[in-house]
């Protein structure tokens, strides 16, 4: 079984990527992707695949205690690194040290502002008045707001909690891991998790993604506990709860996904996971708990999201092949497009396209992505084909219930939407990793040439839908 990430796969995506780049600037030359770009695209896809497969070789020595004090620090110290840097490059690059097109952000920023305000007045109840049940999105304004009064408004404050917030959702990675697959993959998926550029990006962003998955992994590494744990309490209990109603004032589908997946994992996950005498007992909290549920705002929210599902997906593609700068061909995108391809895409933007900075400025993290899709595909087909799916039932139907929803949303194609799902398929990928033999590694090469298609096919997508070739 393999521990780490063989130069064999590393070496082969780095030069997949540099190929694709070339070969897709040299066929549409006159919409070439500027240096700025390939550079921020270059250091993300060299600097996961060079360090993790010399870190998960160099730390897997170490001890546990020694390992988890080396994962926190160096993760906080990227995190930390790119605060700064994407402080100083937005201030350049936009004027304001925000992201390009921030509209989220600043209205973030803005109202979080406003709320220090009501806070110094004695009117924070103005807010919640405002809000008028509204909770879906007010999670995160809310926290901003009270770190603002905190702070006095300070934006890199507010950023270097995320740093600490995205390195220590590293450490909680690393347990789910281990306590689900062993601390070998446990090791592997937290320093993809450390290194994996999208998952380092949102620190220097003032959204809400973060914080977001934060709690998503959280909630999952402390259900993941009470699920295994032999005895079990109001203690292991209440804190779940509490996560789950917080996920739901960040995002409605997600507080909803984390209760199915919990849900899922008390009636499939097998005897050796989860005893029957402490399932029949959580079962039962569960459908309590659904009592209160059923009928609230959170449940009519989550009601109206299922219901306008299709509606709105093919309200937001039609409007985006008719807008200024969107790509015609949009219209065309539907969840029986977005499903099958949910674990692999978004593809990575490798030509210059207007307004898109933001798209062109990760698009090294979406090819890392794309590259990690293979072994995850590969977990799922190994836990499938020996009958072992249900000992990871949580992770699984998380992960799966998720990408799922966001595959029939109008933001399937969005990178920042899957973020959530993120460390799980990390976890995965490092699960797939250790189950690939020399046998099966052609399997790769048959993949990277199929990916290294779909990149050059997706940069005359966004080329020829937009009449710029």
């Amino acid at each position: 079984m393999l521990n780490y990430l063989p130069k064999y796969f590393s070496s082969k995506a780095i030069y997949l990527y540099l190929g694709a780049l070339i070969v897709s600037n040299v066929i549409f030359f006159s919409n070439m992707l500027s240096l700025v770009w390939i550079m921020f695209g270059i250091t993300e896809v060299v600097g996961f695949f060079y360090f993790s497969n010399n870190l998960t070789r160099k730390w897997a020595n170490y001890s546990p205690k020694f390992f988890r004090k080396k994962l926190f620090l160096t993760a906080f110290i990227i995190r930390l690194g790119w605060v700064v840097v994407s402080f100083l490059f937005y201030t350049n690059m936009t004027g304001q040290p925000f992201e390009f097109h921030a509209a989220d952000s600043k209205a973030y920023h803005d109202l979080a502002i406003s709320l220090v305000d009501l806070i110094n007045t004695g009117n924070i109840q103005s807010f919640f008045d405002n809000v008028k049940g509204g909770y879906s999105d007010m999670g995160y304004p809310l926290y901003l707001g009270w770190q603002y009064w905190l702070s006095g408004s300070s934006i890199i404050f507010a950023r270097i909690i995320k740093a600490l917030l995205g390195a220590y959702t590293c450490l909680l990675l690393y347990r789910l891991a281990t306590r689900s697959f062993g601390e070998e993959i446990g090791r592997m998926a937290s320093i993809f998790c450390m290194l994996m550029p999208n998952m380092i990006y949102y620190s220097g962003l003032h959204v809400k993604e973060v914080e977001m998955v934060f709690l998503t992994v959280l909630f999952v590494e402390r259900s993941d506990f009470m699920i295994r744990n032999k005895v079990f309490d109001f203690w292991n209990i209440a804190p779940l709860l509490a996560l789950a109603l917080s996920l739901f004032f960040f995002r409605t589908v997600l507080g909803a996904t984390a209760l199915f997946s919990i849900a899922v994992a008390l009636l499939l996950s097998t005897e050796r996971v989860l005893n029957m005498g402490k399932r029949v007992v959580l079962i039962i909290l569960l459908l309590i708990g659904a009592v209160f549920f059923v009928g609230s705002k959170m449940s009519i929210d989550i009601e109206a999201v299922w219901a306008a599902k299709n509606t709105n997906q093919e309200t937001s593609f039609n409007w985006r092949s008719t807008r200024e700068n969107g790509n015609k061909f949009s219209k065309y995108a539907s969840s029986s497009v977005f499903i099958p391809m949910i674990l692999v895409i978004p593809f990575p933007t490798l030509v210059e396209i207007p307004n898109q900075e933001n798209m062109k400025l990760i698009h090294g993290g979406n090819f890392v992505k794309n590259i990690l899709a293979f072994f995850v595909l590969f977990a799922f087909y190994w836990v499938l084909k020996n009958s072992k799916w249900r000992d990871y039932m949580l992770i699984g139907s998380f992960t799966v219930g998720y990408l799922v929803v966001i595959a029939m949303s109008s933001f399937a194609q969005s990178e920042r939407f899957h973020q959530p799902a993120m460390p799980f398929l990390l976890i995965m990928a490092a699960f797939g990793l250790s189950q690939v033999t020399n046998k099966q590694k052609i399997y790769f090469k048959w993949y990277m040439v199929l990916l290294f298609v779909a990149i050059l096919g997706w940069s005359w997508f966004k080329l020829a839908g937009r009449d710029m070739l």
